[in-house]
């Protein structure tokens, strides 16, 4: 399979601490690759880097064949990029169905005027904009959260619904930071079945970062351990969880 994106030694600095240290990995079209590590290795800031809220110090980002290193981070979901964050953002006061047709506004044509005066051209724009949303709340059984306030949600349905907000941008590479994060065992059994359906029926590829290693082993192709802002170890699950760097970073000592 080719590269869908690519990091190239990665790195970026904060008041003098190394917080990614050249970092390189590519991801295929159509896996599903999840990057690992204790609290503070740098896991989301590898994200931050990607999404273009941060700068790197040093490397490159290549997605789709093209060089986003220095692309505006507004630009980012309009190229095929989105992503869900470990603090869940959504909002709150606004219905399931309107956050999710948030998700829509990079796909948005049309121009102010003809916004102002709602012509049919805009009428059909939003018909189809409505179209997908539903395709999406279909697809993650929100049928019965679809008029229901954010606010009023549990905190597992949240998680779900930021999830189809990021799946109604259509894009081609989904970023999922700690999809598990905050979800009982039902929950997160429930989230590994609608990643493995992104990648298999959607078509989208995955890049996650997860602590829950019964996750990371059930969704994931290859896996990518980081600690200290350094890659430990790259392969399958079974490999980096079976790596000795890996389990000393976890464990500590000789372990």
């Amino acid at each position: 399979m080719t590269a869908l994106f690519r990091a190239d030694g990665l790195a970026i600095s904060f008041g003098g601490i190394r917080a990614v240290d050249g970092v390189s990995f590519d991801v295929a079209r159509g896996e599903v690759f999840t990057i690992i590590g204790p609290n503070g290795a740098g896991k989301t800031t590898v994200f931050n880097l990607i999404s273009r809220i941060y700068d790197p110090t040093e490397g490159r980002l290549l997605f789709d064949g093209a060089d986003i290193t220095a692309l505006a981070p507004h630009k980012i979901a309009g190229l095929g990029i989105a992503r869900t964050f470990q603090n869940i953002e959504l909002f709150e006061h606004a219905t399931v169905l309107h956050n999710l047709l948030l998700g829509r506004h990079a796909r948005r044509g049309g121009n102010l005027l003809a916004d102002m005066l709602f012509l049919p051209s805009v009428r059909r724009m939003e018909l189809a904009h409505r179209e997908k949303v539903e395709h999406v709340i279909d697809f993650l059984d929100l049928q019965h959260y679809r008029d229901t306030l954010i606010v009023n949600l549990p905190y597992g349905a949240r998680k779900v619904v930021e999830l189809a907000r990021a799946l109604c941008s259509e894009p081609k590479l989904l970023l999922l930071d700690e999809p598990s994060s905050g979800l009982n065992t039902e929950e997160t059994e429930d989230m590994a079945f609608w990643i493995q359906d992104i990648r298999s029926e959607l078509g989208i590829t995955v890049l996650m970062v997860e602590h829950d290693m019964s996750l990371v082993s059930e969704v994931s192709d290859r896996v990518l351990a980081l600690n200290y802002g350094r890659v430990l170890a790259q392969g399958t699950p079974q490999e980096v969880q079976q790596h000795p760097e890996v389990i000393r970073a976890y464990l500590g000592g000789e372990a």
